[in-house]
């Protein structure tokens, strides 16, 4: 898990905080929110909310007072001690791309498989720099759809150590969910003191929560777990085409899913999710990596430290089709930012292509590179008397060069950071190894990475127990 110490860019005025401020205030209370979950308007009722038909118009107070019960950082635990993360403050944790229907591997653009899941569980078990697989890395179109959540959280449990999130399809499969990692964890009991899954509920902007969605928050909310609350907005689409405008909902929206999971568990953790860009006004496609997706998340961060919450935004996301340099730029354009803006839990930090349709192998190497160069950036420079190098100073004098130099020979091998996929040989030499660009170095990294992959541990009562609980629902459920 990474630490973020270096100071937020923060963008907004306080009179910029203070219009949005009223901004969402109307859009909760005179439009209202609609929530298509019988169990959640009775909440919002007994709470003395108006409700009518499926809208909740929202007390701005109301709000803000469920909000303060929320916590402003809390722990969630990996089976490896090690591996787990702290939410909030300071803290970056790194999640892989989620949620993809297909694959891309070399110039083979196909339907994601359950193998397919599989290794890219693998790979992120690989990489120290993520810190989470993720859920649903890609969607495994050859696994029977109603029992496909327990193999892949199966995958999840047994070939990482690290934290995971939990499926949020149903209802039904959050408590799948929940029982195995009540399995893994040693019983209802551990996952409450301290959560173990984390769970993302989106919006369907605007301002309306599915039953689904609404199904498993009651579910992970209940137990004790957290949950991601994220307004879903393209602008244009979702939203109108304004940044400020789409803040607005942004915080309305989010702030009503906050509301709700405090309604259920008074105190549960959460977190104050954000998927924010804009479409192409020419086509309608989705755009990734944008300026205006940028300047919104920077917001975001801000606003989320506004109401004391950890906050979910960011990622490596681009619309481009392959691994090329529009991937790499887009990508960058909003990991920085993430960075920038000290966002704690990052999704699609590694393999987000295409819109996020795609799930890329090659562009999962790249960007764990990126990753890792935006860790050693974000390090505090420590600047002491040893820095100074006075002593190289007095040994080269006047126009000599530092090459042999005691000071850079005592230091030479960890004196610089050394990326692991970019190439620095001269043309001749790249030439001789085959003119590979970034995305062939890439993918023979992705291929070593898969051969050298060595399961993690797991106690073996505990690995057939989950196997058994995944048998006896995979029957119960027809499959």
């Amino acid at each position: 898990m990474f630490r973020n110490a270096m100071p937020r860019y923060e963008i907004l005025s306080e009179e910029a905080m203070a219009t949005l401020d009223g901004g969402w205030r109307r859009i909760v209370s005179e439009i209202g929110v609609e929530f298509m979950s019988d169990r959640a308007l009775e909440l919002f009722r007994q709470a003395g909310q108006k409700v009518e038909d499926a809208v909740v118009r929202l007390d701005p107070d109301f709000l803000l007072e469920q909000v303060a019960k929320a916590p402003r950082e809390f722990d969630v635990q990996a089976r490896n001690p090690a591996r787990s993360v702290h939410i909030g403050g300071d803290a970056m944790a790194f999640g892989s791309v989620y949620g993809p229907p297909f694959v891309r591997e070399g110039e083979v653009r196909r339907d994601a498989t359950m193998e397919d899941f599989r290794n890219f569980t693998r790979l992120a078990q690989s990489f120290p720099g993520l810190d989470s697989a993720g859920g649903v890395i890609c969607e495994p179109n050859d696994a029977p759809l109603d029992s496909r959540h327990l193999d892949m959280t199966y995958a999840l449990q047994t070939l990482t150590d690290k934290i995971y999130m939990g499926n949020v399809v149903s209802g039904v499969n959050a408590r799948d969910t929940i029982a195995m990692t009540e399995i893994l964890f040693g019983g209802r009991e551990s996952i409450e003191r301290t959560p173990a899954t984390i769970s993302l509920i989106n919006c369907n902007s605007p301002l309306r929560w599915d039953d689904r969605m609404l199904e498993a928050q009651f579910e992970y909310t209940s137990a004790g777990q957290p949950v991601v609350l994220t307004p879903f907005l393209l602008m244009g689409a979702m939203s109108p085409v304004s940044v400020p405008a789409s803040l607005a909902q942004q915080i309305a929206e989010a702030l009503s899913g906050i509301a709700l999971s405090q309604l259920i568990r008074p105190g549960a953790p959460l977190i104050f999710g954000s998927f924010l860009s804009n479409i192409d006004m020419k086509t309608g496609s989705p755009c990734f990596g944008t300026p205006e997706s940028a300047v919104g998340l920077l917001c975001t961060g801000q606003i989320a430290r506004h109401f004391g919450l950890p906050v979910r935004s960011g990622g490596g996301l681009t619309s481009s089709q392959t691994p090329d340099a529009q991937a790499a730029y887009e990508g960058l354009m909003t990991m920085l930012p993430t960075f920038l803006a000290g966002i704690n839990w990052v999704m699609h930090t590694a393999g987000w292509l295409e819109g996020g349709l795609v799930a890329g192998y090659e562009k999962f190497v790249i960007d764990v590179q990126v990753l890792d160069m935006l860790q050693q950036e974000f390090r505090p420079l420590e600047i002491d008397e040893a820095s100074l190098a006075f002593d190289a100073h007095d040994e080269v004098r006047h126009g000599g060069h530092f090459l042999g130099a005691a000071h850079t020979m005592e230091r030479f091998r960890t004196c610089f950071y050394r990326p692991f996929l970019s190439s620095s040989d001269n043309y001749e030499r790249w030439v001789r190894g085959g003119a590979k660009d970034a995305a062939a170095r890439a993918a023979d990294i992705c291929r070593t990475t898969l051969a050298e992959y060595e399961p993690p541990p797991l106690d073996e009562a505990v690995r057939e127990e989950l196997e058994a609980y995944v048998n006896r629902r995979r029957r119960e459920l027809g499959d």
